[in-house]
């Protein structure tokens, strides 16, 4: 392939809207180009990294023995309705209508339809157990996209879904998924983990996240070096602090005028903020139960969010921060001075680490005024007593007890066991051995292939550009033609050209009437693992070799070169 005749158009400046190594140079290179905010094309390059992604998920599903589907992405209202997802998903739920004004959504997910096909199609334990997956665009309303691919509203995904006679077959299942993903993120160059996650709007019992490490990810990794501990900080359980053993005290309303903080109240008071009760207010929308909450923690901590929202048993879109003024209207509460006691009319939510914890302080309810020695069982009572912490850097690890680090990840893939959250619902059963009815259990397997392909990115580049691992790479080689008015160069790089891709290498010849500086620099920006550079000495039948990892190149005799660039791609195009 001649570069000449391929549509390129590398960028030299960054453009304004990208934050990220990924996104910048994934624009720069010409790999994606943007549509609107959160939907990009790909273009040649772009497209065959993805086609490479794609193959080697294929290769290692096919190996557990998936069959590879194709369902539409344009879904009908009635069966996520069935399953009771089409208002739990939230805004995010891509919903649409057609001419005939009936309900249906672009899918970010396809655990409905798959199911749909199990309820019509398998009816028998001997069709048992299978695993059926796609590789499709899927679509997601983001409030705010960015990042590039990292986080969009159109996205490629892999999603599978096995289905099995009960949980054993499902262990098995949600195994053989777990070493494939592994597999596959391993053979596209990835750093990773995979770690304890929530399940999120997907729902099910137990959930892994395969996180790519990286600084930019949206995931927050809690993880131990002295046993296999780790888990998003969404996921990860903080162990309560044992708090020291105390008389309860009489309770002691105090004037604390415009202590609304943690900050202010310890600093006005003299006290460490883990003898504080922190208060945190919550309007929950379509709630039959509760309009407001009110969760209460340790002053030195931080409410996790996803604990929370599980421990309501709400969708995560449904809850938000309160009007304090509203909800103290109807409640009580009094905005920076807001304790347990007083309150009526909302949900509370206790911390854990509060029920053993002694003569706390905590708002009175009362502007400028707190109240010291409160205590549960006495004082106060939560509605829903659950361990609400954001896990920290140095907390003790919940397994083993040694302090916990931490790192940040992106999210390329996650499995998650569904159970019979789907099948008992939408009725997907098959008959036993005893002819008797039982519901399917499934399992259900993601992968972002156009977020895999960032991560890639985020992993390996440079200052001047991509560097992607031969697996993936667009092409395998370059071969930079200096001067295309020189016969005895243009020959040369013609027949290296022609044996690289006659020995099984992809290959594109860089002949563009262009400078040498701007040839070198799009092959460094777009990453081809191996350039050989045609040039003065062609004559002598002499060229420059370099890998794009090395910062050096070397001169080799044109047989060297090529013996060398197919020995290279040989031993790493498997990854």
């Amino acid at each position: 392939m001649k570069l000449s005749k391929m549509h390129v158009k590398t960028l030299r400046e960054v453009p304004a809207e990208a934050e990220i190594s990924s996104h910048i140079l994934l624009l720069r290179a010409h790999m994606i180009r943007k549509l609107v905010s959160g939907v990009y094309g790909f273009m040649p390059f772009g497209s065959r990294v993805l086609r490479k992604i794609e193959a080697i998920i294929r290769e290692e599903m096919d190996a557990k023995g998936a069959q590879e589907i194709l369902m539409s992405a344009v879904q009908p209202a009635e069966l996520w309705q069935e399953s009771g997802r089409w208002q739990a998903y939230g805004p995010e739920l891509w919903r649409i209508k057609d001419r005939n004004q009936r309900d249906f959504c672009l899918g970010p997910t396809h655990e409905e339809i798959f199911t749909d096909i199990a309820r019509n199609e398998i009816n028998s334990h001997r069709q048992l157990p299978q695993n059926l997956y796609q590789i499709q665009t899927k679509y997601r309303d983001e409030k705010r996209p960015r990042f590039g691919l990292i986080r969009s509203r159109e996205f490629i995904m892999k999603d599978a879904y096995s289905f099995d006679k009960d949980w054993e077959g499902l262990d098995q299942s949600y195994r053989d998924m777990y070493d494939a993903y592994a597999r596959i993120f391993t053979r596209c160059g990835l750093e990773f983990r995979a770690v304890e996650a929530d399940s999120g709007a997907i729902g099910g019992s137990n959930s892994h996240e395969f996180c790519a490490l990286s600084e930019v990810g949206e995931s927050q990794i809690a993880y131990c070096d002295h046993c296999d501990m780790a888990a998003t900080t969404e996921r990860a359980a903080c162990v309560d602090e044992q708090a020291p053993a105390e008389a309860e005290l009489a309770l002691e309303e105090v004037l604390t005028p415009d202590t609304k903080s943690i900050e202010d109240l310890c600093a006005f008071l003299h006290i460490e903020q883990k003898k504080t009760i922190k208060a945190l207010l919550f309007e929950i929308a379509d709630s039959e139960k509760y309009k407001y909450v009110a969760a209460f923690i340790r002053g030195d901590r931080e409410l996790n969010m996803i604990k929370l929202i599980n421990a309501l048993d709400i969708p995560e879109y449904a809850i938000e921060f309160a009007d304090e003024a509203a909800m103290g209207e109807k409640t009580g509460a009094v905005g920076g001075f807001t304790g347990p006691m007083g309150l009526h009319d909302c949900c509370i939510v206790v911390d854990s680490e509060l029920l053993a914890a002694k003569n706390m302080v905590a708002g009175a309810c009362k502007t400028d005024h707190h109240v010291k020695n409160v205590n549960y069982g006495r004082d106060y009572k939560g509605d829903i007593v659950a361990e609400l912490k954001v896990i920290k850097e140095g907390d003790p690890c919940p397994q083993c007890g040694a302090p916990v680090k931490m790192t940040r990840g992106i999210e390329v893939g996650q499995v998650f066991k569904l159970g019979t959250k789907y099948s008992e619902p939408m009725g997907a059963v098959y008959k036993d051995e005893s002819m008797e009815e039982k519901p399917i259990v499934m399992g259900c397997y993601g992968i972002g292939v156009t977020r895999t392909m960032a991560a890639i990115v985020e992993q390996h580049h440079d200052e001047n550009g991509i560097i992607w691992p031969v697996s993936v790479a667009p092409y395998h080689v370059i071969v930079t033609l200096v001067n295309s008015t020189d016969p005895v160069q243009s020959a040369l790089a013609e027949e290296l050209h022609d044996r690289l891709e006659a020995a099984g290498l992809e290959v594109i010849l860089d002949d563009r009437d262009e400078r040498a500086g701007v040839k070198f620099k799009d092959a460094d920006l777009i990453g081809i693992p191996v350039r050989i550079t045609v040039g003065k000495k062609a004559g002598d039948r002499i060229v420059e070799y370099k890998l794009r990892a090395d910062k050096a190149s070397v001169d080799k005799e044109a047989e060297q070169a090529i013996a060398d660039a197919v020995e290279f791609i040989s031993a790493r195009r498997r990854g």
